[in-house]
């Protein structure tokens, strides 16, 4: 009698442990869920206006290094050929800039999107990939819009002015205007830069806590039951 009651008071205990456990493994895979459905949604709600600012500045500075790299070669007057030949040089060095230097969002949600989650270490995996991708593309509009960027290229518009002043033999007045001109194209490149990306991220961070709160994989744990003469012992393995 006492060992079916001893049993039996193994066996509930285990039942409640169980729904217990499998309680917390359905909220933590939720909310797993719910920070990728929110990271999702995030990156393509910036989609259409990083795709446009991005485009729009790669297909601005493209046209300007392609007509003026041609005015370049079919013009004959001097002067004309020196303006060309700096204004190519500068709508590269912003061409080249675009390009190393790309927002991602929309194509970033593409891939947490391709990502399975049928199991619970998939979910948990994608999570990751997903928070990585986030916080990359957050990163990646804050340094956009950074005093070093505004540094880096204010110094190449400095270069300009100074290549037309000094190098060409200008009136320092000509420098001054081909700085500024410069100074505010990539001023307005800046300042158009998208950055919802980053703003989304540090609601995240407030909401989720992800920096200090990764989930990570625990294996189940595991009941041993085993009878002997005269009692009952219990192994737990976790």
């Amino acid at each position: 009698m006492i060992k079916s009651l001893l049993i039996l008071s193994v066996l509930l205990l285990i039942f409640v442990n169980s729904v217990s456990i499998l309680a917390q493994d359905v909220t933590s895979d939720s909310l797993a869920h719910e920070r990728i459905q929110y990271i999702q949604q995030a990156l393509n709600q910036s989609r259409k206006n990083v795709n446009v600012w991005w485009y729009g500045w790669l297909g601005i500075y493209g046209v300007a290094t392609v007509g003026q790299g041609a005015a370049f070669l079919l013009s004959h007057d001097l002067n004309t050929r020196q303006d060309m030949a700096l204004g190519t040089g500068t709508a590269l060095v912003g061409l080249v800039g675009q390009v190393l230097m790309p927002l991602n969002t929309g194509h970033d949600a593409d891939i947490i999107a391709q990502l399975p989650e049928t199991t619970k270490a998939e979910q948990l995996s994608k999570l990751a990939k997903a928070e990585e991708l986030f916080k990359l593309n957050a990163t990646n509009e804050k340094i956009g819009r950074s005093w070093q960027i505004h540094a880096l290229n204010e110094a190449v518009n400095l270069g300009s002015g100074l290549i037309t002043w000094i190098g060409y033999k200008r009136s320092v007045w000509e420098g001054v205007g081909t700085f500024l001109l410069n100074s505010v194209v990539t001023e307005t490149q800046i300042w158009t830069q998208p950055n919802r990306t980053q703003k989304d991220y540090e609601n995240y961070c407030k909401k989720y806590k992800a920096d200090n709160n990764h989930q990570a994989y625990e294996p189940p744990t595991e009941y041993y039951l085993s009878t002997y003469p005269g009692g009952v012992s219990l192994r737990i393995v976790f």
